[in-house]
């Protein structure tokens, strides 16, 4: 099968997966185009134009199987710019959705990246989403959209979206799996996530210093991507909590980073916005138990025991504090009495397990447009 493959804003998590599908597909040809991730409105609204009048236009041109597209591309520009794109089977992959995102106060008020989002995903043959939360959240929001709009609008565009939809994880590479002996000492607990205010950082943050106050014997290595700028919040925790980090900044070495999460007790999240979470994925995959908000795709993903309370059902921000650091609290101790549980298995995320799903996905769309061509 000869497929294209076009990720237009291509974040770590998003060549993350299009590199898996590569990886794990040698039987498929596969040609790919990617955009780098930055400028993210122009990248936005301006992906099919960059592809369809740029110096990789002629890739599109090509005859293939299959078109598998992240959310982020704008396929119904794409498929006007380039005619023979809408003769082709299409997919379309969310790993997030713009309706979800919580608000910073900072970023620029626009309507766009939402309508975009429902025009792609009413231009493809097939839509999946990594988690139910993410499709749950998309559709709700797309309805609630379209109920603004003032006037010609169709009736059933939300059915037709929720018919066409199904959900299917972004699969955990293979050497995420390998565990390690746990060390002794302190109850390590790994922060892994990008460095943006989405991520939680003040709730880190203010467990951190309840942990410090409360002499907890616990270690923290912070670790993920950083920017030019990051929430104040970091820069307090470095200063502030010296004696508690055993790592704190990027970790470039591939190798190392996956050490660092065997070597964990814990991986936590404080996050606001997560779509699946594969950095806490990854690091349940390398044997450390979840500590996650009751919130978000987690409340699919892992039992209540490894949930803490979610500051989204009370109007006191400081329970959720309490409930985290409880957890945590409950953890140290059971490290220091050599009782802490094993990691929940999460082998149903592996790509051995879940690369026969892609392909029926893939057939899936395929059969929907040879039946869209017959109607």
């Amino acid at each position: 099968m000869r497929i294209l493959l076009l990720s237009a804003y291509d974040a770590d998590s998003h060549q993350y997966w299009r590199k898996g599908l590569v990886t794990n597909f040698p039987e498929h040809q596969w040609a790919i185009l990617s955009l780098p991730a930055r400028y993210f409105s122009w990248r936005l609204r301006g992906n099919s134009l960059s592809w369809a009048f740029g110096e990789s236009a002629h890739l599109l041109q090509q005859p293939y199987d299959l078109i598998i597209a992240t959310s982020m591309t704008d396929l119904s520009s794409l498929r006007g710019f380039v005619p023979a794109l809408s003769h082709i089977p299409t997919l379309l992959y969310f790993h997030e959705n713009q309706f979800a995102y919580p608000e910073s106060g900072k970023e620029f008020k626009s309507v766009e990246p939402k309508i975009l989002n429902v025009y792609s995903a009413l231009a493809a043959d097939h839509i999946a989403f990594n988690t139910h939360y993410n499709r749950n959240s998309f559709i709700e929001g797309a309805s609630a959209l379209l109920k603004k709009l003032p006037d010609q609008v169709p009736l059933g565009l939300t059915a037709r979206l929720q018919k066409s939809s199904s959900v299917l994880a972004v699969p955990l590479n293979g050497d995420c799996y390998r565990k390690a002996r746990k060390q002794a000492g302190p109850l390590h607990i790994v922060w892994n996530h990008r460095w943006e205010f989405d991520k939680g950082p003040e709730l880190l943050y203010n467990a951190l210093k309840t942990l410090d106050n409360d002499g907890v014997n616990v270690t923290f290595s912070i670790v993920g991507q950083q920017f030019r700028r990051a929430p104040e919040a970091f820069n307090n925790i470095k200063m502030q909590f010296p004696s508690l980090l055993k790592h704190c900044g990027f970790i470039e070495s591939a190798a190392e980073y996956r050490q660092l999460l065997q070597n964990a007790d814990v991986v936590l999240s404080t996050a606001l916005h997560d779509f699946q979470g594969i950095a806490v994925l990854e690091g349940v995959a390398a044997g450390a138990l979840p500590a996650v908000p009751n919130r978000l795709a987690y409340q699919e993903l892992f039992s209540e025991q490894y949930r803490y309370f979610s500051q989204d059902q009370s109007t006191d921000p400081t329970e959720e504090t309490h409930s985290l650091v409880n957890m945590l609290k409950k953890l140290a101790t059971h490290k220091e009495n050599n009782t802490l549980p094993t990691a929940p298995d999460i082998d149903t995320f592996n790509w051995q397990h879940l690369k026969p799903q892609y392909q029926e996905l893939m057939d899936l769309t395929i059969e929907r447009f040879s039946i869209k061509l017959i109607d």
